[in-house]
């Protein structure tokens, strides 16, 4: 009996809305596995349910919650549909085919969000629908029955076979209506109906030798379905004992590695009779055609011996019924159970579903970067996988559910160590021996900005030479990013230094290439130093800074410089020129030179500096111009210009010597300095080449006024000496302070005049160095200009103190603290010198006083000041003139 597909379809439409309301309530009970249920057979592309919704997603959240579903089966059932949100069929479900006969069958898989990253286990239960008729392994079943066959003999028929289940399964059998036979159905206790027909009044083989009836075989579903098998009943002459058996049910148990043609097991039966009613003939009444390619068998024998390959992952369980007939006709049955027993055959299989790839390097620890599924067809500890990691890698697998591991970042990454991660998960089972299988997965490490940039020195130094172009190359930086990217892109720029070191060099951004910015000078600007910042392209941005050092090598660019003797000091004009009047000359500063003196004896010093640095600045003098060469020589390093050999009275009166001072550059630069000498025995000597040089240029009134001041001076100054030495007798007291020796400071209060001691710089020695006040400002540059040059009585022109020492009264006049009180006396007063301004030969008197003296000539060039000053006419010539100044020295005059 068939019932129409229209009814079909909608008694299947209603059970799938009843068991989806079903699955919604279970499921809101138990969030943990969400389950549902569909029957089987349904179209590509129906609903299996609203999975979003029931894990609680809203379709806002859904882009970002990556929602995935993951089956470890071989053949994907289910997908999720285009909105993302519902649980689709992805192909045609036959429940016999996935199950067979297990209830209920269930197919598993898992979805994954992310954001956070979850799993949750979705079970969906494949329900069985009616789509199985019942039917029969055999349409014609042929019994043989003897016509002695006594009434209530029974005669098991071929059991039908229906794959559905429950109500849809095989629930009864009907035979066609017949008075001799009825129909008699066993419920064996695996649950099994098995037909049996029953014989109910004797049979006459004379009267029907063939009887045909028809089997039906019907199910419980909705519409009913049916299947039938015709029975031939032959009746044969009379054998009085059926075969037996020796047990109703034979239950074997077969490794499913059992080889083919391997002996499964042997069935016997025994027939009392003798003759062909004894012989026993042994088949299958009733076996599946799974069960009938794997075994056959021997139908004298009754072995069962395998001729297919065992699979228990295929079939479990086999169920055969075996017959034996002997030659009358007679027949019995018992039956025949089959379990095969599970071998460690089948390795695991291991599917992964990448989640995180690649990976930020800054990714913490438990972060979820695949899912693996595990799948093993075996069973028993045979099924039983493990998950582990080749290797010493910062990765661990945490179990999620019975077949499935998350891939677990288990300590930091850094993408600069390694960039790339081979995986290897082995999956090894707990057989005997075990199985395993590997799966490599290759998972990415992408770059975050951790790193600044290093250079590849902390400070740097560049030798660049003065002068050199703007714009010139000083060094190139470099510093490296071990990032990636944007953020391994470095640039640089200068992060300040020095002070005012910045505006001498620049850095180009992208190369770290140092650039001068201007001509560097050594003598301003020695040495600087800039910071140099490097600073990546990340967000956000690291930099590292080093120090640039920059030392600026001295070239030989500048001359030597004379100090002593001062160039051109012969044309400066005359200080004292009135308005109106012609300017005149000032005579060039000279040297005298006794006439005995013997070789060696030190004229006069050339003393020069040079801005330079190191062999720059050593400096060498050299004599390139005399009247006599070989009467004079000059000190290679030390300047000193001395006497070759004795001067002789052959010698000229008058010498110039041209002395030029050359540094050790390359090239090297010079100066020179002009140096007059008066070779004389004394100051009376020295006169007339005195009166030579100022006699054009003096008039005779103007000679006769500075003459006449000079001898008023003079006087002035003996008559206090002899004042302040009677008073001081008087009070028992020593020599006035104002009698002693002449000293550096005659003609200047303010101390202006003198230079400084060179005592560094490219000098070897210090020394004193005492000139004329007018002329320091003109030939010394360096020196304050000097004050008015001040109205001096003779007393103080006579009088004076040892160089560098000052009277009180003139070191207060010039704003300086008083020279030590305490200072030695040097020298002794000078002899008074009575001059009378009206006579006429003044002058020829005042230089016998000067060179009639009994002393030697060193004390007598202490007075010859007054006739210096006699000689030149005036204060203002005398001054540049001046002998008596060249050298600081000490007159130590014994007492009386």
């Amino acid at each position: 009996m068939e019932v129409g597909p229209a009814a079909q379809g909608r008694a299947a439409a209603g059970r799938i809305v009843l068991l989806s309301v079903l699955l919604l309530v279970y499921c809101r009970a138990a969030p943990e596995r969400i389950r549902y249920a569909i029957p089987e057979e349904l179209g590509r592309g129906s609903l299996v349910g609203p999975l979003a919704r029931d894990l609680g997603l809203s379709p806002a959240e859904l882009p970002a919650r990556k929602l995935r579903i993951v089956s470890g089966d071989e053949k994907q059932y289910f997908t999720l549909g285009e909105d993302n949100t519902n649980l689709r069929v992805n192909e045609g479900i036959d429940r016999e085919r996935i199950c067979g006969a297990v209830s209920p069958c269930v197919l598993s898989l898992e979805a994954v969000v992310e954001n956070p990253f979850n799993i949750f286990h979705v079970s969906v239960t494949i329900q069985d629908i009616n789509d199985n008729a019942p039917h029969f392994d055999r349409e014609f079943v042929a019994i043989e029955m003897i016509e002695s066959t006594p009434p209530g003999a029974r005669f098991p028929l071929g059991s039908g076979r229906d794959p559905d289940i429950g109500e849809n399964s095989l629930q009864n059998y009907l035979i066609t209506p017949n008075p001799l036979f009825s129909l008699v159905v066993r419920e064996s206790p695996d649950g099994t109906k098995q037909p049996e027909l029953v014989l109910e009044k004797s049979l006459d083989r004379e009267n029907q030798r063939n009887h045909h009836l028809i089997l039906t075989a019907v199910d419980g579903g909705d519409p009913v379905r049916s299947g039938t098998a015709q029975i031939k009943i032959t009746v044969t002459d009379a054998n009085d004992n059926p075969p037996v058996f020796t047990k109703e049910i034979y239950k074997v148990q077969l490794l499913e590695n059992l080889p083919e043609g391997s002996l499964a097991f042997q069935v016997k039966a025994t027939d009392a009779d003798e003759g062909t009613n004894a012989e026993i003939t042994y088949s299958f009444s009733d076996i599946a055609n799974s069960a009938r390619q794997l075994y056959t068998l021997d139908s004298r024998t009754g072995e069962v011996k395998v001729t297919g390959p065992l699979d228990y992952e295929e079939g479990k369980y086999y169920e055969a019924s075996v017959e034996g007939k002997d030659g009358g006709g007679l027949s019995a049955h018992a039956k025949v159970q089959i379990d095969i027993l599970d071998v460690n055959d089948n390795a695991p299989t291991v599917s992964l579903l990448p989640i995180l790839n690649p990976m930020p390097e800054d990714s913490g620890p438990s972060t979820v970067v695949a899912v693996i599924n595990v799948r093993d067809r075996d069973s028993g500890d045979n099924g039983e996988v493990r998950c582990d990691i080749d290797g010493n890698l910062p990765f661990r697998l945490e179990p999620s559910s019975e077949n499935t591991y998350k891939l677990i970042i288990a300590s930091a990454l850094d993408r600069e160590k390694v960039s790339t991660y081979n995986i290897t998960i082995t999956a090894r089972d707990q057989g005997s021996p075990a199985l395993s299988s590997r799966t490599a997965l290759v998972l990415e490490v992408s770059d975050v900005n951790d790193n600044a940039p290093v250079f590849e020195e902390a400070a740097y130094s560049a030798y660049v030479a003065e002068n050199n172009a703007a714009g010139a190359p000083v060094l190139r930086v470099r510093a490296r990013d071990a990032d990636a990217g944007a953020n391994g892109r470095v640039s640089y720029w200068l992060a300040g230094g020095s002070a005012g070191a910045v505006p001498y060099v620049s850095v180009e951004a992208r190369s770290g290439a140092v650039y001068a910015q201007r001509s560097f000078d050594y003598e301003q600007c020695r040495e600087f130093a800039v910071a140099v910042r490097a600073q990546d392209g990340g967000a956000p941005a690291r930099s590292s800074t080093a120090t640039v050092r920059v030392f600026v090598l001295d070239r030989n660019d500048n001359a030597p410089r004379v100090l002593w003797p001062a160039a051109g000091a012969g044309a400066a004009g005359a200080a004292g020129a009135g308005a109106g009047s012609a300017p005149v000359p000032a005579a060039a500063p000279f040297e005298v030179v006794p006439r005995s003196a013997e070789a060696g004896y030190l004229v006069a010093k050339v003393v020069a500096v040079d801005a330079d640095a190191g062999r720059n600045a050593w400096l060498s003098y050299e004599l390139v111009q005399a009247p006599e060469p070989a009467l004079f020589r000059v000190g290679l390093h030390s300047g000193e210009v001395r006497t070759a050999r004795a001067v002789s009275e052959r010698d000229a009166a008058k010498q110039r010597l041209v002395a030029v001072v050359k540094d050790h550059g390359q090239p090297a630069l010079s100066a020179t300095a002009t140096l007059h000498v008066v070779l004389a025995e004394s100051l009376q000597e020295a006169l007339p080449e005195l009166s030579e040089r100022a006699a054009g240029a003096d008039s005779p009134a103007e000679l006769q006024f500075y003459l006449v001041l000079a001898l008023a001076l003079l006087s002035a100054l003996f008559l206090l000496s002899v004042a302040l030495a009677v008073l001081a007798r008087v009070r028992g007291a020593g020599p006035p302070a104002v009698l002693r020796c002449l000293g550096a400071q005659r003609f200047s209060v303010a101390g202006a005049a003198f230079p400084a001691d060179f005592c560094e710089g490219t000098l070897p020695y210090s020394y004193n160095l005492c000139v004329a006040p007018g002329r320091a400002v003109a030939e010394a540059a360096w020196l304050p200009p000097p004050p008015p040059l001040p109205s001096l009585p003779a007393e103080e022109l006579l009088g004076g103190e040892p160089c560098g020492k000052r009277s009180p009264s003139s070191s207060a006049g010039a704003g300086e603290p008083p020279a030590d009180p305490d200072a030695p006396q040097v020298c002794k007063p000078a002899r008074s010198l009575s001059l009378s301004l009206s006579q006429p030969h003044a002058q020829a008197d005042a230089l016998r006083w000067a060179a009639g003296s009994s002393r030697p000539l060193h004390e007598r060039m202490a007075h010859s000041c007054a006739v210096s000053l006699l000689a030149a006419g005036s204060v203002e010539r005398f001054l540049p003139s001046s002998l008596c100044w060249r050298k600081c020295y000490r007159y130590a005059v014994a007492p009386g």
